[in-house]
């Protein structure tokens, strides 16, 4: 399986929302399409616990969702990496609580198609550090945050190949990269 890293992001590459600049409910209908494009070829949803938690607390209550989100996120496989989460108490989850870059490596020699990495910044910033990404994904939100961590840890200067790019009426610019060797 591939090991894809999509992120929203501000145009100065900030991840860590500390402002109130994304909200998942508010896309417009091809930003939506793209992404229920890219969550079809998910065969599983890798997720930090602080990330998890709060996906859980959240979409599972979208009783009226018509983006087809929340009914995805119930039904994908969704391996969540913590140490003190021991009951995942949401459908089609599982506890990593072993050595998550090992869990990671095991997970991309099984047969399938994506596992999807979303927010989990700390988990993020690990796999790109023992080089276990294979695309980062990128939807780029016309704010400025000016504080945050990154898409990037901070001593960490990818070069990447641009793979796919588009824009959206809401000005959400989506851009995917591999890592050159």
């Amino acid at each position: 399986m591939r090991i894809i890293i999509t992120q929203n992001t501000t145009l100065d590459g900030r991840i860590e929302m500390l402002d109130d600049w994304f909200d998942p409910q508010a896309q417009d209908e091809e930003l939506s399409a793209e992404l229920m494009r890219q969550s079809a070829n998910e065969d599983v949803l890798l997720l930090g616990r602080q990330t998890f938690e709060d996906f859980r607390g959240y979409w599972p209550l979208q009783t009226d969702d018509t983006t087809g989100v929340a009914e995805h996120l119930n039904q994908v496989d969704k391996r969540v990496v913590s140490t003190t989460l021991t009951e995942p108490d949401w459908q089609n989850s599982t506890v990593i609580s072993q050595d998550p870059l090992r869990a990671v490596e095991a997970l991309r020699e099984e047969p399938g198609r994506d596992v999807i990495l979303t927010g989990s910044i700390t988990l993020a910033h690990a796999l790109i550090g023992a080089d276990l990404v294979d695309e980062y994904r990128m939807f780029t939100y016309p704010v400025w945050q000016g504080r945050g961590r990154g898409f990037f840890p901070e001593d960490t200067r990818p070069r990447l190949q641009l793979l796919d790019s588009k824009s959206f009426v809401s000005g959400v610019v989506y851009s995917a990269y591999s890592p050159q060797q």
